[in-house]
């Protein structure tokens, strides 16, 4: 979430666009991401540079000698706006549009159909001003934070699903799954690409070394990250957020992919989602290989269907989901978790507080690990009762000192101390043939232990004298009060 002075920062340049004539928010998020993606070529290059002179050695420039012109440090410093409105409209807008000439690739699908609608010089200006004084911090991921806020806005997001898991909450499930250099890692449902760029920079972080092996460069380039969605716009801001974050060819695509369209199947290793809950869909819109391992039009089954489909024999995944998946009655709800628990293997189900999605929704989610095996392989699963995640869990979303993220870590990767770990504590194991028991029920409080203390209060009588003391010192300060009006 972005705050304080940020947050007044962004609404004005949204002002600014608003005031311009440019009133419909999809539109005001591309011109707003386009100059983002624009600057951001411009700061990548600076410290590309930066790099090779401390270093000696040469590097692939975006910007050849006679482009110089066109880098956002060298237009936005433009005394006549006119000038550089010119500069944009005509140099720099068809240059972002033709950056990436291989006409396969997700960023020049998507920007392909890319428009430059800011109207007038003044207008661009004041914006370029504005981007200038957001001090954006480089460390975080304040660029997804700004998507979350501009998408805030939008009066359809909560219809399209178009809200960004939050930042802390990817890295988290990043940080569970660990990438490896050889996965092949997909988001079926992959918005603004926020699961793929965490991803690529935990490889970046934890295994640089790959990009000394050419054959493991080349698959992180090219063949590693795949991201579907239906939203171009969001194809477009997925792809231009892959590209500034160093990936050259991620392969983001136009995919409805619970559709027959998606013939995805044992392809990937590793699923990182968070998929769309929006209700129901008619099951001739549904691929019938999903129905079969699950006959119901709900989403948020159907996804955890396409999961198994997609992955690979030994592939991994890591999905929120809402808490009806874990306890729902319906057939198809118990059918998806029967065939998790007992054809795969079920790892992990980490309960998240309502208010992880406020402002934009209060539903209560979890994270649900498993791994592909088609012979089983549960034997008992880990639970863990996350109450905090650093944030406070209401509309504000404030900063907090209480934070479970590190703790949820942790365990995850040393679950061998986890076993003699009691039910009335955070996290504990469930065997899988008391999960058979209970009908495939994986909501926590199923099998969390709450421990009551005995609260002994006074006497009726001790509390009542305790009243009538208080009606006498209320009465004697009447009384004086009186006394003094009287004078």
């Amino acid at each position: 979430m972005i705050t304080g002075e940020l947050r007044s920062k962004v609404d004005k340049i949204w002002e600014t666009f608003w005031t311009g004539g440019l009133t419909n928010p999809l539109e005001v998020i591309e011109q707003f991401t386009y100059l983002l993606f624009i600057k951001g070529l411009d700061d990548v290059e600076t410290k590309k540079e930066a790099e090779a002179t401390l270093l000696g050695v040469s590097f692939d420039n975006t910007f050849n000698s006679e482009q110089q012109h066109l880098r956002w440090s060298k237009f936005a410093n433009e005394g006549n706006s006119e000038k550089m409105y010119e500069i944009v409209q005509n140099e720099v807008f068809p240059f972002i549009k033709k950056l990436h000439n291989h006409k396969d690739s997700a960023y020049a699908k998507y920007m392909g159909d890319a428009i430059f609608k800011i109207p007038t010089p003044l207008m661009l200006s004041k914006i370029v001003d504005g981007i200038n004084n957001l001090e954006l911090n480089k460390d975080k991921d304040t660029k997804g934070d700004l998507y979350e806020y501009l998408l805030s806005k939008v009066a359809t997001a909560g219809t399209n699903g178009q809200f960004r898991t939050p930042r802390h909450i990817i890295d988290m499930i990043v940080n569970l799954m660990k990438p490896t250099p050889e996965d092949i890692i997909v988001d079926p449902a992959a918005g603004s690409a926020g699961f793929l760029v965490s991803s690529q920079q935990y490889l970046r972080d934890n295994h640089a070394d790959l990009f000394l092996v050419q054959g493991l460069k080349e698959h992180f380039n090219n063949n590693m990250f795949y991201g579907f969605d239906m939203d171009r716009t969001m194809l477009r801001i997925g792809a231009m957020n892959m590209m500034l974050h160093g990936v050259d060819n991620p392969n983001i695509e136009y995919k409805d992919s619970l559709s027959e369209v998606n013939t995805d199947k044992e392809k990937f290793t590793l699923v990182l989602a968070n998929p769309p809950f929006k209700g129901s869909l008619d099951y001739e819109a549904v691929s019938a290989d999903l129905l079969k391992i699950t006959k119901t039009k709900k989403t948020e089954l159907l996804f955890l269907a396409l999961f198994l489909r997609a992955l690979k024999v030994g592939g991994r995944c890591a999905s929120i989901v809402p808490d009806g998946v874990l306890f729902g009655s319906t057939g198809g709800h118990k059918s998806i978790r029967k065939e998790i628990v007992e054809n795969h293997k079920l790892e992990g189900i980490i309960s998240m507080p309502s208010g992880v999605f406020k402002p934009y929704a209060g539903v209560s989610t979890a994270i649900m690990i498993f791994t592909k095996t088609n012979t089983g392989g549960t034997d008992k699963v880990w639970f863990y009762d996350m109450k905090a995640d650093g944030y406070s869990l209401d509309d504000k979303r404030n900063e907090i000192e209480d934070n479970d993220i590190g703790d949820i870590i942790e365990r995850f990767n040393n679950l061998d101390k986890e076993v003699e770990r009691k039910r009335t504590e955070q996290s504990f194991f469930v065997d899988v043939e008391e999960i058979r028991e209970n009908g495939y029920d994986l909501s926590i409080n199923k099998y969390k232990e709450v421990v009551y203390e005995e609260v002994v209060y006074d006497a009726p009588s001790v509390i009542m004298n305790r009243v009538k003391e208080l009606e006498k010192e209320i009465s004697s300060g009447l009384e004086e009060l009186e006394r003094m009006l009287e004078v």
